[in-house]
């Protein structure tokens, strides 16, 4: 047990520890890419001596990246990335393990910033963000911070659009890993990750039957995707809605209804946003919504769902489940907002499956001691992970897995590099 990180460290509370113990043993035990790579950095030490902050939500599978990077040598500081999805027994059990955490479950909004500033005043050589919010604190608020920082890695499509616009205006200032647009990432974790885990949340929550109900899905993206595909095979009927004709041929072409939100408004039961973008639920769409109808958000920020355009017109607001906000309109209508318009996944769930977090986590992990290698030579600009770490951590998978794949030989590699007639 480490005593600096108890003396460092803003929690809740430590006596939380054991539970948060078998929380961690859980994951780790489902986890065999990880713990692989954990063996290496061992061996290996890739952060002897350097300081690592982590903005994520801050559940038992992050937890473990934490203690991954720790074990190559990294002193490890570790914060939230959403004020629903911290767990505190998790936290402690962490202080316990030796890395300072400065989180707790739903600060003020003032206390969970403060929390992400207190975590960025370690002065990290390297970071791991989600959603941005890491970068964007040492651009604009605290660049008195950014000195040691040799880069990071980022987890999610909303960071990355973030990261790209600075990169765009010539602004940031170190190289970041674009770990969402890796095919580890998207295909797996965006897809089958949030598609479960999504519905995972609403189900849980919600105590409601999916099966014959009408799901609208607001955005075709990866993760728009899984929840979709996800909400199939419960048994409902689902329709897109899109702004990209391109992924909105897919979807029809999927086995989807494809309409305008107006349109779509009128019949759904469910609601899952996961665009990435703000008030694609707002106060034209409440006005035509069915009494009932449940709102929930699958993306990063808790802006999808305009809820002071819901507040507006609604009489009174009252909490009638843990995570379920009750909305009752002028005109009689009632309608639900999950997780206040949080991540329903995480706000309201455990997120994704271990055996998924798995592979984004790995390569979380191994893009960290790449950036870390060549940070000199990336410069200060958005790179995205090398194919190689890629194909990497899908050979790790399959290994753990005791499934063997094809390899070419030379001729075919020869016949598929060739231009010439054979």
């Amino acid at each position: 047990m480490s005593s600096a990180a108890i003396q460092n460290s803003i929690i809740t509370d430590l006596k939380l520890a054991p539970e948060g113990h078998l929380k961690i043993d859980w994951v780790e035990a489902h986890m065999p890419v990880l713990n692989r790579i954990r063996k290496q950095f061992e061996a290996e030490q890739p952060f002897k001596g350097l300081k690592v902050t982590i903005s994520l939500h801050l559940e038992a599978k992050t937890a473990y990246l934490a203690k991954v990077v720790q074990a190559g040598g990294a002193e490890v500081t570790i914060t939230g990335s959403n004020p629903l999805s911290t767990q505190d027994d998790v936290c402690a059990a962490l202080v316990e393990d030796g890395v300072t955490v400065y989180a707790k479950y739903n600060p003020e909004p003032a206390e969970y910033k403060a929390l992400l500033i207190k975590a960025l005043e370690t002065k990290p050589d390297l970071i791991i963000d989600d959603g941005g919010d890491l970068v964007t604190i040492l651009h604009s608020e605290r660049p008195d911070l950014l000195e040691n920082v040799r880069g990071g890695a980022e987890e999610t499509t909303t960071g990355i659009l973030r990261l790209k616009a600075m990169d765009k205006e010539g602004k940031l200032k170190f190289p970041m890993v674009a770990v969402n647009d890796a095919y580890c990432k998207y295909l797996f974790d965006n897809r089958y990750g949030t598609g479960q885990s999504v519905w995972d949340g609403i189900n849980r929550t919600t105590n409601l039957v999916v099966a014959g109900k009408t799901v609208v899905v607001v955005g075709y993206g990866w993760c728009g995707k899984g929840v979709a595909m996800r909400a199939k095979g419960l048994g409902a009927n689902v329709i897109v809605t899109e702004v990209d004709a391109i992924k909105a041929v897919e979807a029809y072409m999927d086995g989807f209804r494809v309409m305008p939100m107006l349109d779509a408004a009128k019949l759904g039961d469910f609601f899952v946003t996961v665009t990435g973008n703000r008030d694609v639920i707002r106060g034209e769409h409440y006005d035509v919504m069915k009494d009932g109808a449940i709102l929930s958000n699958a993306g990063h920020f808790d802006v999808e769902v305009n809820k002071p355009e819901l507040q507006e017109r609604s009489v009174s607001v009252r909490t009638v489940r843990r995570n379920i906000e009750e909305y009752q309109l002028k005109d009689g209508r009632k309608m639900y907002i999950l997780a206040e318009g949080r991540l329903v996944n995480l706000a309201a769930g455990d997120g994704h499956p271990a055996e998924i977090m798995d592979m984004t986590f790995a390569l979380q992990a191994l893009s960290l001691k790449y950036v870390n290698d060549r940070y000199k030579e990336i410069g200060s600009t958005v790179v995205n992970v090398p194919y190689e770490l890629d194909e990497q951590v899908a050979r790790f998978k399959l290994e753990s897995l005791g499934v063997g794949i094809d390899t070419l030989s030379v001729e075919q590699r020869a016949y598929l590099d060739s231009w010439q007639e054979h």
